[in-house]
């Protein structure tokens, strides 16, 4: 019975996103090194697991990270030139985005977050991917730890800039909890001032560093897909069945959110 429901689960999840002919997921934060592509690469394979026309971007002029995920066919896309963002290669991709059907998700780098969010939004760029039809969705990371704050900043500076409210916040508990003077994330100013922004709220949690953490590690490090990983023979049963738990806990996060 249980193999028949989620069967049933996942045909019901694979009409639901047929239903978007397409929808442009772009993925934002000022601060490098707290997980930006790794959330790029858990979408990918989150609407990959339902059947979607899944198109990754990597639009980083630093460190191609969703580029080293091989299985994800991923794009490398050159938006800036020098400081400043190369309006014809944007564009381009914006025509790219504009016409052709299917789920795309647009992995952007620290060091052009703030031209990128700007050329977004003076060009009302998210404006015209709604009026032609695509659903968008802006993705940003806040972690724990030393980033906490510019993290925070971040998200507040997007939630303050965009009129949209399907932004997806993304807590990696990675290197530490996400709390500041006592407070969660959703008791904090910065969430609770732009609370009608957020479309949902998605949780990276902090596991036994000694197992599920040194498994993630290394698929991370690798840039393996969960496919690949549990597919494969480098990962020992116990490493497949931590990391089967941890798919499982992020997709059925993203199924809330709901696209």
């Amino acid at each position: 019975m249980a193999a028949e429901k989620i069967a049933v689960e996942k045909v019901e999840k694979a009409a639901a996103v047929k239903q978007t002919p397409s929808a442009v997921h772009f993925t934002l934060q000022g601060k490098g090194g707290v997980g930006k592509s790794l959330v790029s690469a858990l979408l990918a394979q989150y609407f990959g697991s339902v059947g979607a026309d899944v198109k990754c971007i990597d639009t980083d002029p630093v460190n191609q990270t969703l580029m080293n995920y091989k299985a994800l066919n991923a794009q490398h896309v050159k938006l800036m030139e020098g400081s400043k963002i190369d309006e014809r290669n944007f564009d381009s991709l914006m025509e790219r985005l504009l016409s052709e059907d299917g789920i795309y998700v647009v992995d952007n780098g620290a060091s052009s977050f703030v031209p990128l969010s700007n050329y977004l939004i003076e060009n009302n760029a998210i404006g015209m991917l709604q009026e032609a039809g695509r659903d968008v969705f802006i993705h940003c990371v806040v972690t724990g730890g030393q980033a906490l704050l510019d993290t925070l900043s971040g998200f507040k500076a997007l939630a303050e800039q965009t009129h949209t409210n399907n932004i997806v916040v993304w807590l990696n508990e990675f290197f530490g909890a996400i709390e500041h003077n006592g407070k969660a994330f959703n008791e904090m100013k910065a969430y609770t001032e732009n609370a009608s922004k957020v479309r949902g709220i998605v949780r990276i949690a902090k596991r036994n560093q000694d197992t599920f953490g040194r498994d993630i590690e290394e698929m991370a490090s690798r840039k393996l897909t969960f496919c690949e990983v549990l597919g494969g023979s480098d990962f020992t049963i116990m490493a497949k069945q931590r990391i089967k738990t941890v798919q499982k806990d992020i997709f059925a996060q993203l199924d809330e959110v709901g696209f």
